[in-house]
């Protein structure tokens, strides 16, 4: 039997650590981002087996841990400065992320670089400078789902028990039948 106090209690968390995803990914500045709009959650339900789901694009895990950058020297000489990783779940090594990954940011940022002489340079170019920075810099740990996820996780433990001790309570009262009790 599926409870339909779980199911509301699911969705009330799933809903908080959204909406404290998106609070954590402003807050870390990654506000121009599909990201955001990306996040989802629903419960469902199969084999009598109740699950909470969240989706998000598939890059989230990336800006949540972050990515350790290989570092290195500039062309003019100086250090490239690394971005601040706490984990050491990814880092690049030998492969820069695909340009065509910055194609739709750079228009969104509407950003249009010169050169010297002042004419527009490509934005082809444009987006291979930013996953060469990337490459090098890193992606800095923003922990904006992870932190939500436990933040809300410790709220929910004891809405969860009141609602799975309603539950059985149910069971029990509607299993009661000529003095046998059957709880499922």
């Amino acid at each position: 039997m599926r409870s339909r106090m779980l199911d509301k209690e699911l969705r009330k968390f799933g809903r908080k650590v959204v909406n404290e995803s998106k609070k954590n990914l402003k807050k870390n500045k990654v506000t121009d981002s599909n990201l955001a709009k990306s996040m989802k959650y629903s419960v469902k339900t199969k084999d009598d087996k109740t699950s909470l789901v969240f989706k998000m694009n598939d890059y989230w895990e990336y800006v949540d841990a972050g990515v350790r950058g290989v570092g290195g020297t500039k062309a003019d000489g100086t250090k490239w400065k690394l971005k601040k990783v706490t984990t050491n779940k990814f880092k690049y090594r030998n492969k820069m992320p695909p340009a065509s990954a910055f194609s739709s940011w750079v228009v969104r940022k509407g950003i249009a670089p010169r050169n010297a002489k002042g004419q527009f340079t490509t934005r082809k170019s444009m987006m291979f400078a930013i996953a060469k920075s990337v490459y090098h810099t890193g992606l800095k740990t923003t922990n904006f789902f992870t932190d939500a996820f436990y933040d809300k996780i410790d709220t929910i433990t004891d809405e969860l028990g009141d609602a799975m001790v309603i539950e059985l309570e149910d069971a029990i009262v509607n299993s009661i039948s000529n003095d046998n009790i059957t709880i499922t």
